[in-house]
């Protein structure tokens, strides 16, 4: 980690400095900037590709048990910890899809409102007919309820 943060600090301060404050030898990391990846890192790198593809196919709801089951299922050789760190050091965080909420009961023993309009919408004068209906929004303070009317007066 101390090398990685020298990696992208050293744009802004000299390599030298960087070193001293962090404890660490300049010969450390300048043989370790040399080094080749290894082959556990590019495998992390090609694993989190396919992580992150799976995860948004699946509709980000999968977690790391899952995405090792389907990984496995894949042939890749993969342990289930490795993935959990590989989640983790990504973002990648399993949501719970919404959970389905029934909000109107049609099936009910009270009495129905008589369709007087029947469709026409065409009154003859005002105050001849009034609609009513609720509509409710979420707010941060909770449930936000209002309510409209129209209703029909029959000619006379």
């Amino acid at each position: 980690m101390r090398y990685v943060f020298i990696r992208v600090e050293k744009a802004n301060y000299p390599v030298r400095m960087l070193c001293r404050v962090l404890l660490v030898a300049r010969a450390g990391y300048y043989s370790w900037e040399k080094r080749p990846e290894s082959r556990h890192m590019g495998e992390d790198k090609v694993l989190v590709l396919k992580l992150k593809v799976l995860y948004k196919v699946n509709r980000e709801t999968y977690g790391s048990p899952r995405l090792y089951r389907e990984l496995k299922d894949q042939g890749f050789k993969v342990g289930r910890n490795r993935i959990a760190r590989l989640m983790r050091e990504n973002g990648l965080v399993a949501t719970r899809p919404k959970r389905f909420r029934k909000t109107t009961d049609s099936s009910h023993s009270q009495p129905v409102a008589e369709n007087v309009l029947n469709g026409k919408f065409d009154v003859p004068g005002p105050n001849r007919a009034w609609v009513t209906d609720i509509t409710y929004v979420w707010t941060w303070e909770g449930w936000l309820y209002w309510r409209w009317s129209l209703i029909c007066f029959p000619e006379e």
